[in-house]
């Protein structure tokens, strides 16, 4: 009935494994779980090796890392049932009826149920805190908000999806790195795929250093030009790539990458700090995302 997936890359998922294993046996339905090793270090991989202990559950080992994208479509053709539930290894069910509340959709018309994402309240260590203060103001939202612009919202983190959708809307995107939730949002809506959003969170644990995560901001910009320049983005619910298009149509983005190229270090003190400002945060984004344009076309 269910195939639950989770890539993982350097991260221990005994925890994450067990609570689902747990609530998957109690559901009393036909299960799978597969882990799928990315390329991890041989720590992590030993680590890991006890979830083999549990039933229905196997742990693929990959020699190098193929990536999220590769890592999900991998998964998918091993899967042997219709419903995947894609996880990230990096997070934990928020409730002890995680797994129910998804069983619900399993004989709907729905085919794709986003349960969302949360974070933990306790202030983490300084150097946490960007990615945190983040996930709070932006990540985290409620069912009721994200159904009422169902495509802006997609967190593919915690994703309940049928197989054959999935597989159709994935095989498309060719990209890999951060930041591609956005284009498959694209990819729904192009499609006229209209999912479901429920308040069924997942808590990221995961959360990445403020320099690390800054990086991965420069790969989800890099991204998104590139699917600027495919044509690939026409239809779409990205904020940050709508603005960008009015500032390039109007030929602003000058303005904001001689701003990025000349402010970019006071930015970076701020975002790193122990009170970074996610507003400052998002005039990086778009200040970056002009100056990476404006010197790849010049």
């Amino acid at each position: 009935m269910i195939s639950v997936l989770i890539p993982v890359y350097n991260y221990n998922v005994t925890e994450l494994v067990k609570e689902l294993h747990k609530q998957l046996v109690t559901s009393n339905i036909d299960f799978e779980i597969i882990c799928f090793e990315d390329g991890s270090d041989d720590d992590f991989v030993k680590q890991n090796e006890v979830i083999k202990e549990f039933s229905n559950t196997s742990l693929i080992v990959a020699e190098s890392n193929n990536g999220r994208i590769k890592s999900r479509q991998i998964l998918s053709e091993q899967a042997k049932y219709d419903w995947l539930l894609f996880l990230d290894s990096d997070v934990l069910p928020k409730h002890e009826d995680f797994i129910y509340e998804y069983l619900k959709f399993v004989n709907s018309k729905n085919e794709s149920v986003f349960g969302g994402i949360c974070y933990d309240r306790k202030k983490p260590e300084k150097d946490l805190i960007l990615r945190w203060k983040y996930g709070i103001s932006k990540e985290e939202v409620n069912a009721e908000t994200r159904n009422k612009n169902k495509y802006k919202n997609i967190v593919s983190a915690n994703m309940f999806i049928k197989k054959e959708l999935f597989n159709s809307i994935n095989s498309k995107i060719e990209l890999e790195g951060y930041g591609l939730d956005n284009y498959f949002s694209a990819l729904m809506k192009e499609m006229n795929i209209v999912p479901l959003h429920v308040d069924n969170e997942v808590i990221h644990l995961g959360i990445e250093k403020g320099d690390v995560y800054l990086k991965k901001i420069e790969t989800a910009v890099s991204n998104l030009l590139k699917l600027y320049r495919d044509h690939k983005l026409i239809i779409h619910e990205n904020n940050l790539y709508a603005f960008f298009v009015v500032l390039e149509r109007f030929k602003l983005h000058y303005m904001f990458s001689a701003f990025y190229a000349s402010f970019k270090s006071l930015m970076k003190r701020n975002l790193l700090s122990e009170h970074p400002s996610i507003s400052l945060l998002q005039l990086y984004k778009i200040s970056l995302m002009c100056n990476a344009y404006f010197n790849k076309s010049n």
